[in-house]
């Protein structure tokens, strides 16, 4: 949860940045022994005067005061409520996360996915870490530079807490010590900078979690094409000291350049084990290409039309292999069966007068879907609810539907959002407000508690705030129980709350 500080005195040590790892400049050793006060003797009155009013020494009682005067100053930070004074900037209240880590990368990332590993689930042990791909958004004028990264995130440490202790009632001795992540790559050249990138990899109930699985990733350039690499190779080689991958392994297995323009709608099917992968565009174009058992990739020759503005996103449905949805600029969702002749939405739903960027389907009650939108709402739709057209044929949506839950909360465009993998209540909602925010639909409070609890204007199902610069995409890493990771324009955040 961020905070806000205002500058107290000189002495005071500089805030950190939001979403550092808070450093204490004093050992662990150190914090919490003070001077015994006691342990001088003054030898007259004039000399308890000279040592200050309450009878301790100068140092000692500043700092006190100091002490003071910061707690008073900090407060919680509500975006687009809390304006910040001058000398004041924004810090994480270190006691609100149980992990906080950033890293930087040559150039910002648009976006990114992560792998799933074969460390193991429901894993709570530090220090902990995380494989991932993502795609650079280097300077316009070095496009050359543009780069798909994989990724291996190690080193990252716990919180420390002073005086804190384990189940037992002993202290965390035995735990290793917080350190700095340690980020290792590989990269293959791409040449233009990647607007969506995400990984396959066989389906749940057909892996073998024992052994590492072929891991492909899909790649949508801003020069139109989509690239698809075998990244299974670079995945091992971290785990393999000197390790030398062949220049054919950065060679993409297929090229696609069905589209004419650039597009940021990318999904693969979690249903088709060999791969079957949507793509939308700025035309408002929709493709499907499948990868044949041969190895080979064929892309349907007629797209899939309906939108009358770009597709911003699409994904497939978690339980029924031929549906997916789309969310366009158009401020409409459409939900399609690939099956139809006619390539018309079966479901047509008009839901804002905005852009619709981003959108995510629950993988634990299929019936829900949440999207966010350019005014800096973010809803959650019952498909239940939604009417399939009269005749496929239709162009015309239908009005807008009541949502299941609607929130304005953020101030600026939602930028992702993201089902928890395993708690159909609880999402993750980032935004160009610079927040990411978690949220618990189950909670409910009346309008008397909230006044009592002093945040009236702040909703009831809001868990947590984390400040992040020109945050872009967030995902849950599904194998780490609440963990957290987000690129934007300063590099990676992890985290992980105590509150999720």
């Amino acid at each position: 949860m961020s905070k806000r500080i205002a500058d107290a005195a000189e002495a005071q040590p500089a805030s950190l940045k939001a979403g550092e790892r808070p450093v204490s400049e004093t050992s662990p050793d150190e914090v919490g022994e003070f001077e015994d006060e006691y342990e001088d003797e003054f030898e007259s009155e004039d000399e308890i005067f000279e040592a200050g009013v309450d009878g301790r020494p100068d140092e000692e009682r500043e700092a006190d005061e100091q002490r003071d005067a910061m707690d008073i100053d900090k407060q919680t930070f509500i975006p687009g409520r809390t304006k910040l004074a001058p000398g004041e900037t924004l810090a994480p209240d270190p006691s609100t996360y149980e992990m906080l880590h950033t890293i930087s990368t040559p150039w910002p990332c648009l976006s990114f996915d992560i792998v799933h590993d074969t460390l193991g689930d429901d894993r709570k042990t530090f220090p902990a870490t995380i494989y991932a791909i993502a795609g650079t958004q280097a300077d316009a004028n070095r496009p050359r530079e543009n780069e798909l990264m994989v990724l291996k995130l190690s080193g990252l440490s716990r919180m420390e807490r002073e005086g804190e202790t384990d189940s037992d009632g002993d202290s965390d001795e035995d735990e290793e010590s917080p350190s700095d992540p340690i980020l290792e790559s590989k990269t293959i050249p791409l040449g233009s900078i990647t607007n969506r990138i995400r990984v396959h990899q066989n389906p749940p109930q057909s892996r073998d979690y024992s052994k590492p699985s072929q891991t492909i990733a899909a790649t949508m350039l801003e020069n139109s094409q989509v690239l698809i690499h075998d990244v299974s190779a670079h995945l091992a080689s971290f785990d393999v000291p000197g390790t030398v991958l062949s220049p054919s392994t950065s060679n993409p297995i297929s090229t696609l350049r069905m589209h004419k323009s650039e597009g940021y709608a990318l999904d693969w099917s979690p249903l088709q084990p060999l791969g079957k992968l949507l793509t939308g565009d700025n035309d408002g174009l929709i493709y499907v290409t499948t990868r044949t058992e041969g190895g080979g990739w064929v892309t349907d020759s007629r797209p899939f039309v309906g939108h009358s503005s770009s597709v911003e996103e699409l994904q497939w449905s978690p339980n029924e292999r031929n549906v997916f949805a789309s969310a366009s600029s158009d401020g409409s969702v459409k939900v399609w069966d690939v099956r139809s002749k006619s390539r018309k939405p079966a479901v047509d739903v008009k839901i804002s007068k905005t852009d619709i960027n981003v959108m995510s389907w629950s993988k634990q009650t299929f019936h829900l879907l949440a999207t966010g939108a350019d005014d800096g709402q973010w809803a959650v739709w019952d498909l239940r609810h939604w009417k399939p057209n009269a005749s496929s044929g239709s162009s015309s949506p239908q009005s807008k539907p009541s949502p299941v839950a609607s929130f304005g909360f953020h101030t600026q465009p939602i930028t992702s959002i993201e089902w928890h993998p395993t708690d159909d209540s609880v999402i993750a909602v980032s935004s160009a407000d610079n927040t990411i925010t978690l949220w618990d639909l189950a909670v409910e409070l009346d309008d008397e508690e909230n006044r009592d609890a002093g945040v009236i204007d702040v909703p009831p199902q809001l868990l947590f705030v984390h400040y992040m610069e020109s945050v872009k995409e967030i995902h849950w890493q599904t194998q780490m129980p609440g963990t957290v990771m987000a690129t934007g324009s300063n590099g990676f955040g992890v985290f992980k709350t105590i509150s999720v």
